[in-house]
């Protein structure tokens, strides 16, 4: 009985380590071959993202820059004469027009100074008729032999002289009325007056550096603005040789406030400032109302004309360490790459693809910063926000440098 007992021990034991041997490789088995089939299954789910189809697009060029306003026309009003101020003859910030009287210097003497210089001018009129008379009479009498030569010739001389005198007599006429003209003071240029820097009483002379006022003229006005050499560079072969640009002028910060009129760029400096390295343009701007004042700052929207471009929204491009842009992309097989992307500058708020990008690439708008190089995704097409679907009529075209 005991061997029996043994006996049936032993093989209670064969049994049990056997099944334990075959139990543990099957499920290893098992487990392995689900690890091996895990990726060809797609064991992480897919990502879904938002995607944009690009297309191309025709947008309006522009280019914003700050400007500041000045007078198309200004004339400082300045005394040719001394004399006392007697009178002011126009009201301070008053449009004036060209030729009116604005200020009456003290006259007596000017006109004492012409009495005297007509009556000279009268003297030596009277004298040449005696002398010419004389020199007529002696003409006849050198023939006969009545009178020398000497003495002939002594009379010519004495009508030249007196003809030369009747000259500066009438100079100084001339000089005489001219300064007396001066008393008046006339509006150079027509334009709104600023206030007057003398008063009546005052005592002024014709070399003094200060002016009596000043006239400006306001309609049209100038808007000058400063932008790099470069840039002006490129917005020259932008424009393409167009003889007129439009210019649009916003006041503000914001650029919210649109001037109603609408100008045109007309001027570029031809030198660039070494120290700044900008160049100076000008726009001229009709100025009906007299809104605009020399000195106003102001923001000016330069309309270069259109261009098909296409468009990738900022929201969906990274910037990486080296300064470079990259988006990322859905291929054919609905799995996510990344492609480096050149921009020329910013449209609203999308960059303009110079190259890296084609018409029909779909890229990855949201949903992009949980997936990786090859991941599987599930597109969905993006929706601009409500805030996207109005531009503001003053966005503009801003450079940017992808060097740095």
């Amino acid at each position: 009985m005991n061997k029996r007992f043994f006996v049936f021990v032993i093989l209670l034991a064969l049994l049990g380590a056997g099944g334990w041997y075959i139990w543990t490789h099957l499920f290893l088995a098992k487990g392995s071959a689900e690890n091996a089939m895990a990726p060809a299954m797609g064991g992480a789910p897919a990502m879904p993202v938002s995607v944009l189809e690009l297309k191309r697009e025709t947008i309006a060029l522009t280019r914003s820059l700050p400007g500041r306003v000045s007078a198309f026309r200004q004339s400082q009003v300045r005394p040719q004469v001394n004399g006392i101020i007697t009178k002011r003859l126009f009201e301070e910030g008053a449009n004036v027009q060209k030729g009116d009287q604005l200020y009456q210097i003290d006259d007596a003497r000017y006109k004492a100074a012409l009495a005297s210089a007509q009556a000279d001018l009268t003297s030596a009129r009277s004298n040449i008729t005696s002398i010419q008379a004389r020199a007529s009479r002696y003409e006849e009498l050198v023939k006969i032999d009545a009178v020398s030569h000497q003495e002939y010739d002594d009379v010519k001389a004495q009508l030249d002289q007196a003809n030369a005198g009747v000259a500066v007599a009438k100079a100084a006429v001339d000089v005489a009325q001219v300064n007396l003209g001066y008393t008046k003071v006339y509006a150079p240029i027509s334009g709104r007056i600023g206030r007057s820097l003398v008063t009546e009483g005052a005592l002024v002379t014709a070399n003094q550096e200060q002016a009596l006022s000043i006239i400006t003229q306001l309609d049209p006005v100038y808007v000058d603005m400063q932008q790099s050499g470069t840039e002006a560079m490129e917005l020259q072969g932008q424009m393409g040789g167009q003889d007129a640009v439009p210019v649009s002028v916003f006041v503000g910060d914001n650029t919210v406030l649109a001037y109603p009129h609408e100008g045109a760029l007309k001027f570029s400096e031809v030198t660039i400032d070494e120290t700044t390295g900008s160049i100076t343009l000008r726009a001229i701007v009709p100025n009906p109302d007299s809104v605009f004042l020399p000195g106003l700052f102001v923001r000016a929207t330069i309309d270069v004309g259109e261009k098909e471009v296409l468009l990738v929204p900022q929201r969906a491009a990274t910037r990486m360490p080296d300064g470079s842009l990259s988006v990322w992309i859905v291929d054919e097989g609905n799995k996510a790459q990344m492609r480096s992307v050149q921009v020329d500058s910013a449209y609203k708020d999308n960059w303009i693809v110079s190259s890296g990008m084609e018409a029909g690439d779909k890229i990855i708008v949201e949903g992009y910063q949980k997936i990786g190089p090859g991941a599987e995704v599930v597109p969905s097409p993006w929706v601009p926000p409500a805030d996207m679907m109005e531009p503001p009529p003053e966005a503009d075209l801003e450079k940017t440098d992808e060097r740095k």
